[in-house]
């Protein structure tokens, strides 16, 4: 991780999404670190609410942020950020967002990822804060391999939403003297993702269905699908970066070296001490990618960047986070 302890230090550091997956890291990450920053969670935190597609509304859960001792406010970014008015913000760091990418109602995707992310940048010209967003390789849609910024083809509304974001991002930054950032996540994995149920990553899928006795379920060829993952360490690497080097623009943040689904069932099986074989089943979409890859030779010349995590070293790193999950979550319920 980068040296920033004077550039946090004394600092008021929002984070929204706080108790999602990328947020609640970010949080520990700053509690960790810088001690003497102040650190602020906005989350809406999950509640009953479904979309029309079952999944649930919001994935913010009170487990990610057990251990977190700053300040936790309930708000939704549609409607509640009049409660950050009064209070010094010197960096925010936008996580929160609807990220289910099957969510078809366009309208509450753009609401809540676009509209509420530009009244978020009027906050932050208000209080002269840096901004560094969650934007999200879907902006690429089935764009070729590597994946490059100025190359977007979006194919469902979340990546569309997400493009919008980085158009106002560009907007915003040409006219005011912000520090704007987008980070542009690719297919991330990690501790604390386990409450976004079937949106967590195939890494804790496959972890849990190892653990819990079956072989992995992989489609047909999946030696040959393959994603840019990323840890979670490199992730927060990426926005601590983003942060300090006061370099306005949007970057992809991945490995740059993608690897196949049947890489994360083999590592795992290697990991757990397990040789259960593989449960292949037919792909039933019409329509699915096959390669994604981020060209990161801007992320790392403008800010620095270099991924420390191979797929095996975050995966070894994950597993004990994988088998406390399966023994308090998942078995027995």
């Amino acid at each position: 991780m980068p040296t920033t302890t004077q550039t946090f230090e004394n600092k008021t550091i929002l984070i929204t999404g706080g108790a999602g997956f990328i947020g609640s890291n970010l949080a520990f990450y700053f509690q960790e670190h810088h001690p003497k920053a102040t650190v602020i969670v906005l989350d809406t935190f999950r509640n009953e609410e479904r979309f029309s597609n079952g999944n649930l509304k919001s994935f913010g859960h009170f487990k990610n942020l057990l251990g977190f001792k700053g300040k936790i406010l309930q708000g939704d970014i549609t409607k509640d950020l009049g409660i950050l008015e009064s209070l010094d913000i010197d960096f925010i760091f936008h996580q929160a967002a609807i990220s289910d990418t099957t969510v078809m109602d366009q309208g509450i995707m753009m609401q809540t990822n676009v509209n509420a992310f530009e009244d978020l940048l009027g906050l932050a010209l208000r209080k002269n804060a840096v901004m560094v967003y969650a934007s999200s390789a879907a902006t690429y849609g089935n764009a070729p391999s590597p994946q490059r910024v100025g190359h977007e083809a979006p194919e469902n509304v979340y990546g569309f939403s997400k493009l919008a974001m980085d158009n106002l991002a560009r907007l915003w930054a040409a006219k005011t003297d912000l520090t704007i950032v987008g980070l542009r996540y690719f297919n991330v994995y990690g501790p604390r993702e386990f409450y976004k149920q079937k949106t967590a990553s195939m890494v804790v899928q496959l972890g849990h269905q190892i653990l819990g006795g079956r072989a992995p379920r992989l489609f047909y060829g999946s030696d040959a699908i393959v994603r840019d993952f990323i840890y979670i360490e490199d992730v927060i690497q990426a926005n601590i970066l983003a942060a300090t080097k006061g370099k306005s623009g949007v970057y992809n943040v991945g490995t740059g070296k993608p690897r196949s689904f049947q890489d994360i069932a083999d590592i795992l099986q290697q990991e757990l001490g397990t040789n259960l074989g593989t449960d292949y089943f037919q792909n039933p979409y019409s329509a699915y990618q096959t390669h994604t890859e981020a060209d990161i030779s801007l992320t790392c010349k403008d800010l620095g960047y270099a991924p420390r995590f191979t797929l095996e070293q975050g995966i070894r790193a994950y597993v004990p986070e994988i088998k406390r999950l399966f023994e308090s979550e998942v078995k027995g319920a």
